[in-house]
């Protein structure tokens, strides 16, 4: 993880001289990309090149110095199980303890806030308001993830892993839009943000899709749905977390053990364990019908504005804007090409001011690029549908593969004009820099 709290006390100091990075390299003997890269804090100077810069600026050395050798923050990870019915979620939990504490993690669970309410004789058939019942689990779901956090902050690994047993989308399944909307008001929340608070989610599709002969409502006395029932709101579940930055859907394609082998391995690619590596087919598809787009329940739209940032050769660096309606969440994220199909990414959360520091560090010869995404889930695969300002006959598909050879198969009223992947002129970095003519 970089460390933004050095980076951030050479900026101030910098700013404070009234110096712009080339002028402050030309009198450190650096770089400008050496100072850029400081206060990131995707790179740290030399004990010497410390003791100059506390000469120049005339602060304490032991200052810069207790500051670079401070203890990396703790990386805290917060994703979430979640799926139908009857979907294996339970078993899961125990081969994702066993799997990440052997990778050195301590890993943390978020009980089922609902499973947890209805025993509890908080049944919603129980009140007198169901709405009144999604909004206590709304409330007492925050709650719990607000000291699952702060007692991942005292954990003595370096790595901790929060697993939450359903998230605050999964209330959206169950009630109406407008009633949703009550329970965000409730907790002061926007959709965006309440979606987006977890850094990734792991959907288990029901055993009513594609093993029913292994649905049962015998392993969990807060189940009482029919096959049919589980299959809609397995459904009404992946609507509901469409749109987040990282969404996989585990389907009952395999045996049941194979199934979560394949959830331990988003995981672990996630986590990036042992590298982050991200493997994806890129199309170039005709300009999709926008508005039966919008009218599917599993599309949800989301704005983008990512903008270019200076590196090093063969590095690509990137800050991003993302989210809807005035609602937005922040990231940069650093990548590096190892095939066609396959690049090491790592991306990290900003808060709004680190995002509008990091601008600062853009490249003036890259166009920040803005577009209109269209995430759209269909065949138990997540598929990104990029609309770009300057085309109207044509846009880019997306989809992001455990691996090379993961078979995609295509949504329907999609018409692909041909395969990009790994095609550089239909690249965003390179996009950044000159768009490419219609076909």
């Amino acid at each position: 993880m970089n460390d933004y709290r050095f980076g951030e006390r050479l900026y101030e100091l910098r700013k404070q001289a009234g110096l712009t990075q080339r002028q402050l390299a030309w009198e450190m003997k650096v770089s400008d990309k050496a100072v850029s890269r400081w206060e990131t804090g995707a790179a740290k100077p030399s004990t010497n090149t410390l003791r100059r810069l506390a000469l120049f600026y005339r602060v304490p050395v032991e200052e810069l110095l207790s500051l670079r050798e401070e203890k990396p923050r703790k990386a805290i990870t917060k994703i979430v199980i979640t799926g139908g019915p009857c979907a294996g979620k339970t078993t899961a939990m125990s081969w994702i303890r066993n799997a990440f504490i052997k990778r050195g993690y301590a890993v943390l669970f978020v009980p089922e806030t609902a499973t947890e309410l209805i025993t509890g004789g908080a049944a919603p058939w129980a009140m007198a308001d169901g709405l009144e019942f999604q909004k206590c689990l709304a409330r007492l779901q925050r709650e719990k993830e607000t000291v699952f956090l702060r007692a991942a902050q005292q954990m003595r690994e370096d790595k901790v892993l929060i697993v939450c047993d359903r998230g605050l989308l999964d209330n959206k399944a169950y009630m109406s839009a407008l009633d949703f909307a009550a329970v965000l008001r409730e907790l002061g929340s926007s959709e965006v943000e309440a979606r987006d608070s977890y850094d990734a989610v792991f959907h288990l599709v029901t055993a009513a899709k594609g093993a029913r002969e292994a649905y049962t409502l015998a392993n969990n006395k807060a189940r009482t749905e029919t096959p049919e029932q589980a299959a809609a709101i397995d459904d009404a579940l992946i609507a509901a977390w469409t749109g987040h930055p990282h969404l996989r859907v585990i389907d009952n394609s395999t045996d049941f053990e194979q199934k979560l082998e394949r959830l331990l391995a988003e995981i672990a690619a996630f986590l990036g364990e042992p590298v982050p590596c991200e493997t994806e087919r890129k199309y170039l598809i005709r300009y999709p019908d926008v508005k039966k787009l919008k009218e599917l329940p599993n599309c949800e739209r989301v704005e983008i504005i990512q903008t270019y940032l200076k590196g090093e050769d063969g590095q690509e660096l990137r800050v991003r804007q993302r989210g809807s309606d005035g609602h937005y969440i922040y990231f940069r994220t650093e990548k590096r090409r190892l095939t066609d199909l396959t690049r090491v990414e790592i991306e990290e959360r900003l808060t709004r001011d680190e995002y509008l520091r990091l601008l600062m560090q853009a490249d003036p010869a890259a166009r920040p690029i803005r577009k209109t995404r269209y995430c759209l889930t269909e065949n138990s695969q997540y598929f990104e549908i990029d609309l770009y300002p300057q085309w109207t006959k044509q846009a880019v598909m997306e989809i992001e593969l455990r691996d090379e050879n993961e078979p995609v198969r295509l949504p329907k009223g999609i018409r692909v004009i041909r395969e990009v992947t790994g095609d550089p002129v239909y690249d965003n970095h390179a996009m950044a820099y000159g768009m490419p003519e219609e076909d």
